[in-house]
């Protein structure tokens, strides 16, 4: 499992939120999602041998928003 934080762009308002959670929620692989609107950030936890943090950030691009940054912790 690896940890997961993504830079985000293009949040303005919360409703972002609650839309960028449920997307990245729907990846399989990913859980633990945590959305941090003031940071514009997005956290979760991702078992890389279903899926892979560029899954996740086309999921995101997808709905509008952009992704500045990916770190990856494992645990």
């Amino acid at each position: 499992m690896e940890k997961v934080m993504m830079k985000l762009g293009g949040l303005t308002c919360p409703s972002c939120l609650a839309k960028i959670q449920k997307g990245v929620e729907a990846v399989d692989g990913t859980a633990d999602v945590k959305v941090l609107f003031n940071a514009g950030k997005v956290k979760f936890t991702l078992d890389p041998a279903v899926s892979s943090p560029e899954t996740v950030q086309e999921g995101i691009e997808k709905m509008g928003y952009t992704v500045q940054g990916t770190k990856m912790k494992e645990v």
